[in-house]
C-alpha cells in the first residue's frame, strides 16, 4: 500500500497528521510513504489535493467528497460525530488503510 501526503508549505496540520498516521498504520502493509509539498492550484489539480493535508492511499483520497475541488488551502475533516478536526482521526485513518489493504 502506498501513501502520499500532500501539504502546502509550512502546513500547520502536517505534524498532527504524521503522528496520527504513524499510530494508524502500525501493523499494516505500508510499502511507501511520500510527503509532497504543493504550492500551486495546477499542482493541486494534478495531484488531487483537496486542501492541506490530503492523504492519498494508493493514489485515492478516501476522505474526499465527489464534488470537492482541488485546492491549495487548509482542509478540515469531520469525524463520525460531525466534529471538525485538522486531520483525519486515528480511527478514520485506520479504517481507510485497512480497507485499502484488503483490496
Amino acid at each position: 500500500m502506498e501513501l502520499t501526503i500532500l501539504t502546502v508549505p509550512d502546513c500547520p496540520h502536517a505534524t498532527l497528521l504524521r503522528e496520527r498516521l504513524t499510530i494508524a498504520s502500525t501493523g499494516l502493509p505500508v510499502t511507501a510513504e511520500t510527503w509532497r509539498q504543493v504550492a500551486t492550484e495546477q499542482d493541486a489539480e494534478r495531484w488531487g489535493m483537496h486542501g492541506s493535508p490530503t492523504v492519498l492511499v494508493n493514489g485515492i483520497d478516501p476522505f474526499a467528497a465527489g464534488n470537492d475541488p482541488a485546492s491549495v488551502s487548509c482542509r478540515l475533516y469531520r469525524d463520525e460525530h460531525g466534529l471538525l478536526h485538522d486531520a483525519p482521526t486515528v480511527a478514520q485513518l485506520r479504517t481507510a488503510l485497512r480497507e485499502a489493504s484488503q483490496t
